[in-house]
């Protein structure tokens, strides 16, 4: 690589992370203003051939049918009813309880490294990872564990940003955008044609900011502070999406209301101790069910952002 090649791909990664830095701050200006799309296959046609990556909560676990016990998968999770929405050809749900941005090259258990899944005819691929790499199970124990120091007050706000007064949790949004640029990448070099959706997370708390302790056991003024950080975490996923030659669903709008705050029969999302077969802060069939209209609308209305 000569020098002006190298100092053209430095400046653009340093002009990509700029704009991930300044969304997830705040500045939603940069999707307007971000590099344009490369267009793929439509995934609208008969004989699509999909293929479905993930974390658990696109896995869907406990909730009925589990027909792989290694990853927690469900026959109705949102990609299988997307699926079967579709009357695709071709399915693949590789989607995995605990997966990371890693398990896109790595093996799992039994099941094998996601992006294996991808041919060079796949035309449609959903993404949605990253949570992991947050340590979105690690914040929500924490959380919890510092609840009962001051139940009025944010300790969960304050353990996140006390050594330097930075936002912890930003950071580690930031540190997992270059993860998912990666995973997106290796599919557009594994799957050129396909239609890339990035799938967001959905509505886990109030978007009011009021709390529910003691069934969601956070304190008052950390119910807001997590809010807006599951809101960085999309919307850091947006831009990365966006610069990389993807689409993204949202699936957090369409959930508002439906949060584990709200009573068994309305929530989609379930809080700690689940009263419907889902695993804890995960959704349930419902929330299965809304992020597969999340994705099958953004699917019929075409290249979308």
């Amino acid at each position: 690589m000569n020098r002006r090649t190298q100092y053209g791909r430095t400046a653009w990664n340093r002009r990509r992370a700029t704009a991930v830095a300044a969304a997830v701050s705040g500045c939603a200006l940069v999707v307007a203003s971000a590099a344009p799309v490369e267009a793929h296959g439509d995934g609208r046609h008969k004989g699509t051939d999909y293929v479905a990556l993930g974390d658990s909560y696109t896995s869907g676990p406990l909730i009925p049918k589990q027909v792989d016990a290694n990853c927690a998968r469900s026959d109705h999770n949102y990609p299988s009813l997307v699926a079967s929405e579709r009357r695709v050809s071709t399915f693949k749900d590789v989607s995995c309880g605990g997966a990371t941005t890693e398990n896109m090259w790595k093996a799992q258990g039994t099941n094998p490294p996601q992006l294996n899944a991808l041919q060079r005819d796949t035309d449609l691929v959903t993404v949605q990872i990253g949570g992991n790499d947050f340590g979105f199970g690690s914040v929500i124990s924490t959380c919890a564990g510092l609840s009962s120091q001051d139940l009025s007050g944010d300790p969960c706000r304050r353990h996140y940003t006390s050594s330097s007064g930075t936002d912890q949790l930003t950071l580690k949004i930031l540190d997992t955008a270059p993860k998912i640029t990666g995973v997106l990448r290796a599919v557009h070099a594994r799957a050129p044609h396909a239609r890339v959706l990035v799938v967001g997370y959905p509505d886990l708390l109030p978007e009011d900011g009021s709390g529910c302790y003691p069934s969601v056991p956070f304190a008052a003024k950390d119910f807001p502070y997590l809010r807006d950080t599951g809101k960085r975490l999309n919307l850091m996923m947006r831009v990365v999406a966006r610069l990389n030659g993807a689409e993204y669903v949202d699936t957090y709008r369409p959930t508002i209301g439906h949060d584990m705050c709200k009573a068994p029969a309305v929530r989609w999302i379930e809080p700690l101790q689940p009263a419907s077969p889902a695993a804890p802060a995960h959704p349930n069939a419902k929330g299965e069910e809304a992020m597969a209209r999340a994705v099958l609308k953004h699917v019929r209305k075409g290249h979308g952002h």
